[in-house]
């Protein structure tokens, strides 16, 4: 087991790709707290822990509020005595793909505070737990293809995931005369109730496939996997990186010649999620 007795904390792990990762987490035999902003979707997600095996317990967590990154963390080490891996995964974006020229204040801060705030405060918080215990840690940011793509449908979301990944180079600077490793994931489509939203018609799915090299919809277990290895010693000489996990989207500007349409069957899956 790669993660074995090691604690983590997912933030915005109740679901998609973050109970993807607490699921490959706990299969490698770490121990989970998954913080999310609903009662239900954080229960469901610890059942789904226990029943994989895995020892876990859901805390409330608004990555936007800084009590509630305190308590995450301050949950996480009472219940396990200590943290060494934090994952940055919660997200949100606007789906009513607003124009430029029309975002509002409101607009812009409702995702910055959520997408970089929260994550740059979780991860110093995280990182001052790791500091004090003196034996160095993880920390993984969730970024995006969007990153660099420069997707004017939503504006403020791509210019997060930009922030995040120029976040995650310089928390790795600062952090690494204390042993901290810092990365990012940047995931192209995968199955999640954002990417639902996102592409909420069939057309536009079909349109995200044609510019994706591999002609389909990444899971979050593949993600998952991914986070294990960044977590784990394997990639301990890889610092400061955005690892795209993307089927190839984030180089494809123009449509594939014999792209996957996506099937009724595909997208009455992803109208599920």
């Amino acid at each position: 087991m790669k993660l074995k007795n090691k604690v983590a904390i997912i933030a915005g792990g109740t679901k998609g790709i973050g109970l993807g990762i607490a699921l490959e987490y706990v299969r490698e035999g770490a121990k989970v707290v998954v913080g999310g902003s609903t009662e239900k979707n954080g229960q469901t997600a610890a059942a789904a822990i226990n029943e994989a095996g895995g020892e876990g317990l859901f805390v409330k967590c608004d990555v936007s509020s800084l009590a509630d990154l305190d308590n995450i963390i301050d949950q996480a080490v009472r219940a396990f005595g200590r943290l060494d891996i934090y994952v940055a995964n919660a997200g949100i974006n606007d789906a009513n793909k607003t124009h430029f020229l029309d975002i509002t204040p409101d607009q812009y801060d409702r995702i910055m505070n959520v997408n970089l705030k929260g994550m740059f405060f979780g991860g110093q918080k995280a990182a001052r737990q790791m500091v004090a215990q003196g034996d160095g840690g993880v920390i993984i940011n969730m970024s995006s293809v969007n990153a660099h793509l420069a997707l004017d449908s939503q504006f403020v979301y791509t210019v997060s995931k930009g922030g995040i990944q120029q976040l995650t180079k310089v928390q790795a600077v600062a952090l690494a005369p204390h042993n901290i490793k810092v990365n990012a994931i940047a995931p192209g489509p995968i199955e999640t109730g954002l990417m639902r939203k996102v592409g909420s018609d069939k057309q536009l799915i079909d349109t995200i496939l044609s510019r994706t090299p591999l002609g389909r919809i990444g899971t979050p277990q593949e993600c998952g996997r991914l986070a294990v290895f960044l977590a784990s010693e394997d990639s301990d000489f890889i610092f400061g990186q955005s690892i795209y996990i993307d089927g190839g989207r984030g180089f494809q500007a123009y449509p594939t010649p014999g792209y996957h349409t996506v099937t009724d069957e595909d997208y009455e899956r992803l109208q599920k999620l």
